[in-house]
């Protein structure tokens, strides 16, 4: 059988701690989640990430692998008679072929201490939710379709599809980290569920973008109306509008600010909403509406090109 480095495959130190062994672990499975990974061969390092995990997280396991010492990896590897108290025969791998090709370095540990009753917590899982600015500033439910690493009778990992319907609060920002207590992995030997951890994208949508709790909103004038000012109705992200005036001699990127308008914030003051000014002219005008053009053009003094 091949020798794998579970320590090199999390990125680890030998000896490196129990904390140290979870947090690389709950990064690495996030990394190359087949659900959500554009990484090459994702779905192929996620297994190696669950197997390196499965042996180390596991105080009996670490301590029979730490007693290998340590090999090249894929180096050929064959387990001493009577090693860390299991054999062939006479032992947890009673039944196997160490030299034959249906028994590999995984199921070397996946079958110590098979049978026995210590309960163990299933594992974390990490997910990416993307929804829009309307869905997050008034809540709404998504689907999950996730893949959780599982531990069958046998010891082996595999993947097992879950589906799961998740609640997202209204006033949700991007970033905000969600935990599903016991909606992970599943535990072992009566021991508790693991816990989905859920983070939070919001895309841009239409006229809406986010930043923290400030929402962004476009607002195309016309000409006249960034001239001589006007009262504009603008769309909110409740659904709701509201009329705002808009000041006589406003320029194309002007900032109007709505305070109050933005997410809510239940620790503090809630976000701002911002109106993006841009000018429309006609693509199409009517001969009148070009009548009026020419006869401003003829009186205006105004050049946008004159530099003082």
């Amino acid at each position: 059988m091949e020798y794998k480095d579970y320590y090199k495959i999390l990125g680890l130190e030998r000896g490196a701690s129990e904390a140290e062994i979870k947090k690389a672990f709950r990064k690495l499975a996030h990394k190359y989640h087949p659900d959500i990974s554009k990484e090459k061969d994702a779905e192929t390092k996620f297994k190696d990430v669950n197997e390196a995990y499965q042996t180390l997280s596991d105080p009996e396991k670490k301590a029979a692998y730490d007693q290998l010492g340590q090999r090249a990896e894929g180096s050929n590897f064959e387990p001493p008679p009577g090693w860390g108290g299991f054999s062939a025969g006479s032992g947890g791998f009673e039944g196997f072929d160490f030299g034959g090709g249906g028994f590999d370095f995984a199921d070397l540990f996946a079958h110590m201490g098979r049978g026995a009753s210590r309960k163990r917590a299933g594992e974390d899982i990490e997910a990416t939710v993307d929804i829009t600015p309307e869905q997050a500033f008034n809540g709404t439910a998504v689907g999950l379709s996730l893949r959780e690493p599982e531990q069958d009778s046998s010891g082996r990992i595999r993947n097992v599809s879950k589906k799961l319907e998740v609640k997202i609060p209204a006033g949700t920002i991007s970033g905000q980290r969600m935990r599903l207590v016991g909606k992970g992995g599943i535990g072992h030997n009566g021991g508790p569920n693991g816990n989905l951890y859920i983070t939070v994208n919001i895309i841009e949508g239409g006229r809406f973008k986010v930043e923290g709790r400030d929402v962004y909103v476009s607002l195309p004038l016309t000409d006249y109306e960034a001239v001589l000012g006007a009262e504009v109705v603008v769309p909110m992200l409740s659904g709701k509008r509201i009329s705002v005036k808009v000041p006589a001699g406003t320029n194309a990127g002007k900032r109007i600010r709505i305070p109050g308008k933005g997410f809510p914030n239940k620790k503090g003051s809630p976000g701002d909403m911002y109106l993006l000014v841009s000018i429309e002219v006609p693509t199409n005008p009517s001969d009148e509406e070009k009548e009026l053009y020419r006869k401003l053009s003829e009186v205006s003094k105004f050049n946008p090109r004159e530099t003082s």
